[in-house]
């Protein structure tokens, strides 16, 4: 007999009795699901502190978003352009180191895009005698501030070596020759000590003095077939394409120490092709002109012969020997 709320078994469950049930099997909201949410709201807040932090240090160090253009460490953010003067102080030499009294209005013209308004047409030079630039290089550039700047250029000039101080001023993305440049003393002349002694392999030289002509046929033709024959395995050593053709070894050195591998200096004649006269017309004289080099190399034997691993300039002085 039921009593009260019992069901029989089997019996159909009223909708308001299965609601009940459903109330009563669902789990109370307690800390099974209230520490989901807490990790929730620390993780939110966190995003949010690390988003506002950044954008106060961008604010700080003025810098911007990633489009920004990375700035060359040689020319910082608002500093001197040096790259930008010394390209403008060339274009001035250009005309400032080349005048004669028949291009006199001419270099006047060209040089006003270079001067401020009022400056002297001329900057200087008094319409009497001639000079002729045959070339010029940057020699430096000593920056005083963001605006000012000296661009030091080293020159010849009717064969004379010279250094010519060019003062520059920048602005808005402009620039100017802001003074009379300055003529100053050439690099001094210095004399490097006298290279190590070191006892030679005569031996050695010998074989070399007898295999090496070969090789430097090759190398001044720049057949790549003929001159791999001479190389080691790996080297990489490429031609002068005939610009020269090979005259004879002048000297040799060769040190004692290095067993099968040995680092030398070699000293070559060279006879120079192509040359014609001024005119244009023919060869001038019967005989090429010849030119003495030296080169550094390295050679390793192998079975008796020695090949050649590179080749390159050498810093001995001319007629010196170790």
């Amino acid at each position: 007999m039921a009593t009260g709320n019992q069901v029989l078994p089997g019996a159909p469950v009223a909708p308001e009795q299965e609601s009940g049930r459903s109330r009563q099997a669902r789990p109370r909201s307690g800390s099974g699901g209230r520490w989901l949410v807490w990790v929730l709201r620390v993780v939110a807040w966190l995003i949010l502190l690390l988003i506002g932090y950044r954008g106060v240090v961008a604010i700080v160090t003025g810098s911007t978003s990633s489009a920004s253009q990375p700035t060359p460490a040689s020319e910082p953010a608002g500093g001197f352009p040096v790259s930008l003067a010394q390209a403008y102080a060339l274009a001035f030499g250009q005309v400032y180191l080349n005048f004669s009294p028949a291009s006199a209005a001419t270099r006047s013209s060209e040089l006003a895009a270079f001067l401020p308004p009022g400056a002297d047409p001329q900057l200087g030079w008094d319409g009497a005698g001639t000079e002729l630039l045959q070339f010029e290089q940057v020699a430096g550039v000593i920056v005083s501030d963001p605006h000012h700047a000296v661009v030091r250029l080293l020159a010849r000039i009717d064969g004379r070596l010279i250094e010519l101080g060019v003062p520059i001023y920048s602005a808005d993305g402009g620039l100017v020759v802001s003074g009379q440049p300055a003529l100053l003393p050439p690099p001094a002349r210095v004399v490097p000590p006298p290279p190590p002694a070191v006892p030679s392999d005569a031996a050695t030289q010998t074989t070399l003095a007898r295999q090496l002509p070969p090789f430097f046929r090759a190398f001044a033709s720049g057949d790549k077939l003929t001159l791999g024959r001479f190389l080691a395995s790996g080297a990489q050593v490429s031609g002068l394409d005939g610009a020269v053709s090979f005259g004879n070894i002048l000297q040799i050195s060769v040190p004692a120490s290095g067993g099968a591998t040995r680092d030398i200096e070699v000293t070559v004649i060279w006879r120079l092709t192509g040359q014609t006269s001024a005119a244009g017309g023919s060869p001038v004289g019967s005989t090429p002109a010849q030119v003495q080099m030296t080169y550094a190399m390295t050679v390793v034997q192998r079975n008796g012969t020695w090949y050649v691993r590179s080749i390159g300039a050498s810093s001995a002085l001319p007629g010196s020997s170790s």
